[in-house]
């Protein structure tokens, strides 16, 4: 039987494995912009015009020059001589003068000469006289041609993941399509004599297939796109077969079940027969998680997962979602603001020998946020639903109750 001789550290194992790896970005390809969403920019984006390419209004109400109402106040206001009005969606061949004012819309053109907005509220139209109740500063109630975004300016830097705001400063610059990365395919694949499709009954000793659907989910929250394969048998033949056709089809390929050293655990000889560099890394001081293998068959990622559902997800985490960033060519492994402070619930104790990835649920209670830990136990998929977020402890690490503790925040 075989047996770990070694347990890297989970950054020691990581490090080792994208050296050996040494991931780069996909190629690219040009999208309409509403299929852009959490996709990643191959290039910087320039502006090529000034947003807005006007000064514009941004209340109802009445443009003017700042100075012309500066002694304004509601017992004596500033008079006006009303000499027109802008209308929407249209350029204004109004001027504006001395002790001169236009009616604008929100969104509306501003006329040459005009410094400033007054809100209509803030003032009283008299046939064509308009009193102004408060004067207004320079710049008050408008924006600026170019204040947003001015020509030349770099918008977005490369490698930036598009959000839903990125793609309205697209939209607004003219730019209806957008060169991206192409999104990994990642194949996923379950194994094991026990597993069967969640459609079939289980039966003695049976269980059904969770972690095609659990990978598959964390695959499309990290900008892959899953593609999940028949469950394979223990059989070493067909394992090896269908490992060697998705290497072949996919940009990364993970396979849970059968990493451990069981008699009939047959994964790891399989990923070994694909040829070289091969294994990385078997064996991670890690819990859960410890029997992963990290392997590449020519410049193609390997990631044997365990069978167990939490441990899986703990480990594409850990070691599957870089090379998915890195393959995207992604600035940013997580997005920002998944990693909060929260007080921990009650003592957490590491094992010696291993880091401990604890979940955890978050509650707020009198104005702290806490942090209590669910059963550790692999087996128990329930941890991870119930759960918010992960605490890594490092081994042998101990944290005490109400101790301040980092929270990395689960995705959904």
């Amino acid at each position: 039987m075989r047996v770990f001789t070694t347990l890297l550290s989970p950054a020691e194992a990581r490090a080792r494995y994208l050296a050996a790896l040494s991931p780069a970005p996909l190629g690219a390809e040009t999208v309409p912009l509403d299929q852009a969403l959490d996709r990643v920019l191959t290039a910087d984006l320039v502006a090529g015009e000034d947003l807005p390419p006007f000064d514009r209004s941004t209340v109802d109400g009445f443009a003017v020059r700042a100075a012309d109402v500066e002694q304004g106040g509601e017992s004596a206001p500033a008079r006006l001589r009303l000499v027109g009005e802008v209308r929407m969606g249209e350029a204004t061949a109004l001027r504006l003068g001395a002790g001169e004012t236009v009616r604008v819309p929100t969104g509306g053109m501003l006329p040459p000469g005009a410094d400033a907005v007054v809100i209509q509220e803030r003032s009283r139209v008299l046939d064509e006289t308009v009193e102004v109740h408060r004067p207004v500063r320079p710049g008050e109630n408008m924006i600026s041609r170019g204040e947003d975004v001015r020509a030349g300016d770099t918008v977005l830097r490369a490698g930036r993941r598009l959000r839903p705001q990125d793609l309205g400063i697209l939209a607004g610059l003219g730019h209806a399509r957008v060169a991206v990365r192409l999104r990994p395919t990642v194949a996923i694949i379950s194994s094991g004599d026990e597993i069967v499709p969640p459609d079939r009954p289980a039966g003695p000793g049976q269980i059904r297939d969770m972690n095609t659907f659990s990978l598959g989910g964390l695959v499309r929250h990290a900008g892959g796109i899953p593609v999940p394969f028949p469950i394979l048998p223990d059989d070493l033949a067909t394992v090896h077969g269908a490992l060697r056709r998705a290497v072949e089809a996919h940009d990364i390929v993970l396979i849970s079940g059968g990493s451990s050293v069981g008699e009939h655990d047959v994964v790891v000889d399989a990923i070994r027969a694909l040829g070289p560099p091969g294994i990385v890394v078997h064996g991670v001081a890690i819990r859960p998680g410890k029997p992963t293998v990290l392997a590449v068959a020519g410049n193609r990622p390997i990631v044997g997962l365990p069978g167990n559902p939490v441990s899986a997800m703990v480990i594409f985490d850990v070691f599957v979602r870089p090379v998915l960033a890195a393959l995207r060519g992604s600035t940013e492994e997580r997005p920002p603001g998944t990693r909060v402070r929260a007080r921990a619930g009650r003592a957490i104790a590491a094992p010696t020998e291993r880091e401990d990835h604890v979940r955890v649920a978050l509650e707020a209670r009198d104005g702290d946020l806490w942090a209590h830990p669910l059963p550790a136990k692999s087996g128990l998929l329930t941890s991870m639903v119930r759960a918010d977020g992960i605490v890594v402890v490092p081994p042998g690490g101990r944290i005490a109750e109400g101790e301040t503790v980092e929270v990395d925040l689960l995705e959904g």
